[in-house]
């Protein structure tokens, strides 16, 4: 019995290394995939002409917990294998949401979403499965839905995210308090998860970044303030700034979500952008907005003067 353990032994060592190769086929062969992100970069912003009462520190929370998220938690400075590991491992995947299970717990049902999702053969996606199972065990696909609002694609994905809500964020916190916006932030977010889950929710691919509640963000500034001005960078054969009124810039900002999210319905691959959680948290937003806050906050009008008396 003593000389058979260390040939058993070896025998597992030896199957490990093959499913380590295996695995990093596997996932060379589903990067071109990628991950679905958010992105708000059809228009850049540089700050809205609209001053607030006081300083929007749940605003600065946000954006100072995103990147610590990014820089710190995140294997932003490792390759990109390390990186798309850490995403399954820690972002919403839209089949694990849908079936209330992880993509490493999910039996046959969650290879058949590999398979079909990267189109591997059942032997690449048992591989793929095993080694979820050996990385990320612990998986809550529940709580994936907020770590994903927090984890970012690059630096790009990142830098747009923080750039929008820092401008917008700061007045809708304003008007709304920081303890309802914090709350309003993360709602935004789920409702953004819920309507791209609607749309794919056998996909396996990852969805992670802020910009769904960034989404629900704008459109709640657009019920509050539609006739800010935003000075906008344009970029059109030259690139110059223009303050544009928030209606003009977030509507358009809006459309074009919508028209990407449209296109992109009959089509495999949408450039891993999350259209469809644009539009579920911007309309998400605009509709809580205009229900609920569209009064809430507004600085009272200046106090006019008794008319004068007539004089018998």
């Amino acid at each position: 019995m003593a000389d058979d353990r260390p040939a058993e032994h070896g025998g597992e060592q030896q199957t490990a290394e093959r499913l380590e190769v295996a695995w990093h086929e596997t996932l060379a062969a589903t990067r071109s995939a990628g991950w679905r992100r958010g992105r708000l970069t059809a228009v850049i912003p540089i700050h809205d002409v609209n001053p607030t009462r006081r300083f929007a520190w749940v605003t600065l929370a946000l954006i100072v917990a995103n990147v610590a998220v990014f820089l710190l938690w995140q294997p932003t400075f490792r390759d990109g294998e390390a990186q798309q590991t850490f995403f399954y491992c820690n972002a919403e995947v839209p089949y694990e949401v849908s079936h209330q299970t992880s993509l490493a717990a999910g039996g046959a049902g969650a290879r058949g979403a590999l398979q079909a999702e990267y189109q591997l053969s059942p032997e690449e996606a048992a591989v793929f499965q095993e080694f979820l199972r050996e990385r990320c065990p612990g998986k809550s696909w529940l709580l994936s839905v907020f770590v994903a609002m927090f984890l970012h694609g690059g630096w790009l994905h990142i830098a747009g995210n923080m750039l929008f809500l820092w401008v917008f964020g700061n007045n809708v916190e304003d008007r709304l308090g920081r303890p309802l916006f914090v709350v309003f932030y993360l709602l935004g977010g789920v409702a953004a998860s819920a309507l791209q889950l609607a749309f794919d929710p056998s996909s396996a691919v990852p969805s992670l970044g802020a910009s769904g509640a960034v989404a629900a963000v704008l459109g709640a500034y657009l019920v509050m303030f539609p006739r800010a001005r935003v000075v906008t960078l344009v970029i059109f054969f030259f690139i110059t700034a223009l303050e544009l009124p928030a209606v003009l810039v977030l509507g358009a900002w809006f459309v074009l979500q919508l028209f990407s999210g449209v296109g992109g319905l009959g089509a495999e691959v949408n450039g891993g952008v999350a259209y469809w959680a644009h539009v579920g948290g911007f309309v998400f937003g605009l509709g809580v907005a205009a229900l609920f806050f569209r009064d809430r906050g507004q600085r009272p009008p200046l106090r006019q003067l008794p008319q004068r008396p007539d004089w018998f």
